[in-house]
């Protein structure tokens, strides 16, 4: 859904050069657009050249594609590690991050044109990996069904990250879409302290809402991840907190559960660093203590950590080894490099059929920006 009569200047087409720094010296077509439904929050409405995005083979990271429809976050994340991203727009790390959400409006249109290459070779892709897909604009633009028809019809494996519950509403098309391909869904919730979690990620759901998702998914016989990630130093890494939150995620009925330390890169590390200033001052010659000449916490913190953890894990049968002697023997592996499948479009049923037409009918035709 596009925002009619709400760009800024009271257009629905109004160029804005100075709403959005990075891309106005391109000097094309940018859209700012405002709504009260969303206050103090402005959109960069733009045209993406490329859905797909490639990861680079020096990474270690589990897939070999990733797919982000914006840039920014409502989420608002004290420690986000994307939030650096945003000053290559000529845009801060911080307030701007939060609020000055870069939107790539023909996303499905451009991924639909690039599944159908006979070069793609239907590679693993990862949304979430960068800024959320659902964070609470896509109940506005509506994205992900489109994205997640386009990569099951195409035969492409797909995995996805969030922390939004606007995840439910999809989860019917994932659960048919993971008929026809693998599919990943993990949920990430680090705090199972409402008041700090609130202060630390004021823009999202709460933990009882997210983990309200994982049932859900779970249901419809999906197999979730929790990602318990970051683990805070001295905030939430207690054996009491961590049992605790191991046993709500248990409850829930998450199939596993992957854990990390905080890790503060440039951008995130000075925001993150005046919240725990103003809310908790007394830890804050600690923090800087682990991340002064660093990202990531010390080798020392994460086996302290990991040694804290793991008899939690197996207690609570969230281990990855708990996850493979549970998992269906019927799942089908991810199609290697090399698979040769004739993309599925023509094949699909139901809610993925649904979304197809819509995809078709669409033709990239306008210039690109981003």
């Amino acid at each position: 859904m596009r925002w009619a009569g709400q760009a800024v200047n009271g257009s629905t087409d109004t160029e804005s050069e100075n709403a959005l720094p990075g891309l106005a010296r391109l000097d094309t077509f940018v859209r700012t657009v405002r709504t009260p439904d969303f206050d103090g929050v402005t959109f960069h409405e733009v045209l993406a050249k490329s859905a797909l995005n490639k990861v680079p083979k020096s990474s270690s990271m589990p897939f070999d594609w990733t797919i982000n429809p914006m840039r920014g976050c409502l989420h608002r994340c004290t420690y986000c590690f994307a939030r650096g991203t945003h000053e290559y727009l000529g845009l801060d790390s911080g307030d701007d991050f939060d609020r000055q959400i870069v939107v790539k409006v023909n996303v499905v249109d451009v991924l639909a044109a690039e599944l159908g290459r006979p070069s793609w070779r239907r590679e693993r892709v990862a949304l979430g990996t960068n800024t959320d897909p659902y964070q609470r604009a896509e109940g506005r633009y509506r994205f992900m069904p489109g994205i997640i028809a386009a990569l099951a019809a195409s035969g492409t494996p797909l995995s996805l990250l969030t922390k939004g519950t606007l995840l439910r509403r999809d989860l019917p098309l994932l659960s048919e879409a993971a008929q026809q391909v693998p599919v990943d869904i993990a949920t990430s919730i680090a705090i199972f302290d409402d008041e700090l979690q609130q202060s630390v990620e004021p823009g999202t759901p709460t933990a009882s809402a997210r983990l309200a998702s994982i049932t859900a998914a779970a249901e419809l016989g999906l197999r979730p991840t929790v990602f318990l990630m970051p683990v805070l130093p001295r905030l939430t890494d207690s054996r009491e907190h961590l049992d605790y939150a191991l046993s709500r995620i248990a409850a829930a009925g998450a199939s596993r559960v992957v854990y990390g330390t905080l890790h503060l890169r440039p951008g995130a590390r000075e925001w993150f660093m005046q919240w725990l200033g103003q809310r908790h001052p007394e830890l804050v010659p600690y923090y800087r203590s682990l991340y002064s000449r660093r990202s990531y916490a010390p080798v020392e913190y994460r086996s302290e950590l990991a040694a804290r953890i793991a008899p939690l894990l197996k207690k609570h049968r969230l281990s990855k080894q708990d996850a493979a002697q549970t998992r269906p023997a019927g799942r089908r592996p991810s199609p290697g490099p090399a698979a040769s499948a004739t993309p599925r479009a023509a094949r699909s049923t139901g809610l993925i059929a649904a979304e197809m037409p819509a995809l078709a009918a669409r033709a990239i035709m306008q210039p690109t920006l981003f």
